[in-house]
């Protein structure tokens, strides 16, 4: 079969579409005919060598494949081949055939498709556990947003409103991003860019709930925008920290948490998944029947073939498109 092979951290020139063995399931495992693989950035920054888990060279990147089981390993009683699912490997999925733990394939019900399911892999889970587990999101919440633009932050508006939040808040660059927000389940926007947002931003949510403050905060971005979210933290709120794309990570002092009764909490998707199957299960189920009950869309997507992979990494290195990338093997 066709995968693409890493052999060596930061230098994708030594990066290659190859033929490699069909691979063969263990007992717990079982195998993937790739029929849709997502490009997240992610992958970009393990094959750079960058990422707090380094796999074992050489590797085929790729997290999140759907497609139809093709083997199945004995102890895995809940699939069988023929099955649609969404498996989430942490590598692999560049490739026309993938490995899975079989408590990590998930069973597609008809309504998803393998583009949506690979559109929505990475993105609404880490969304779920954010809001549901670390945020614990009850019916009437409110939630604030950053990073709203990005793949975990449109998925987040979207779980919010649909989980039951009273009103949502889009963390956005500029003002002019918010149109494209509002189909997602933004009620109104705070402007996460600019000088004192230490400041500015608190006031804004303050001003945006009648000075109560949020009650969920999901922040991917840190930096500035993490000082102002925790000032606008409601007594007894919570914090859930994704990322850091500003770059900078902040630092809290904390006698602020103790005096406000906040809780700050942070989120690393894969732990889950080695860690919680059951609870990952229960995450993609409540996925999959919202979107099927046509409360949750699907991000729109770009498709390559599997040999234009280095193209569709470039294109989400530049950041120069807002659509997921999909590699169709």
């Amino acid at each position: 079969m066709r995968a693409v092979q890493i052999h060596s951290f930061g230098d994708l020139d030594t990066a290659g579409l190859e033929s490699v063995d069909v691979p063969l399931p263990a007992e717990n495992e079982v195998v993937i005919d790739v029929a849709a693989a997502p490009v997240n950035y992610v992958d970009l920054v393990t094959m750079r060598g960058a990422y707090q888990f380094r796999p074992t060279l050489p590797y085929t990147p790729g997290k999140g494949p759907a497609g139809h089981v093709s083997a199945v390993g004995a102890d895995v009683h809940h699939l069988k081949v023929g099955d649609r699912v969404l498996g989430m490997a942490e590598y692999g999925g560049y490739a026309e055939k993938c490995v899975v733990r079989g408590d990590q394939a998930y069973l597609l019900p008809d309504a998803v498709g393998f583009h949506e399911a690979a559109t929505m892999s990475l993105a609404f889970d880490t969304a779920w556990m954010s809001l549901v587990d670390r945020g614990r999101l009850a019916p009437g919440d409110s939630v604030l947003v950053l990073g709203a633009t990005g793949a975990v932050g449109g998925a987040a508006l979207q779980l919010a409103k649909a989980l039951g939040a009273s009103t949502v808040l889009a963390g956005i660059s500029k003002p002019s991003q918010f149109a494209e927000l509002t189909p997602l389940g933004a009620d109104d926007f705070v402007v996460q860019s600019g000088p004192d947002l230490r400041n500015s931003l608190r006031d804004r949510v303050l001003e945006l709930t009648s000075g109560r403050g949020v009650d969920v905060v999901i922040d991917a971005i840190g930096g500035d925008a993490f000082d102002g979210a925790v000032r606008a933290v409601a007594w007894r709120g919570r914090l859930v920290i994704v990322g850091f794309a500003a770059g900078r990570i902040p630092t809290l002092k904390m006698n602020y948490p103790m005096l406000k009764n906040i809780e700050v909490s942070g989120i690393q998707i894969s732990d889950y998944r080695k860690r919680a199957p059951d609870m990952m299960a229960k995450c993609f189920q409540s996925i999959f029947d919202l979107y099927s009950q046509g409360r949750l869309t699907a991000p729109g997507a770009k498709l390559f073939a599997l040999e234009d992979w280095r193209e569709a990494l470039e294109l989400l290195n530049s950041r120069s498109t807002r659509s997921r990338l999909i590699l169709t093997p």
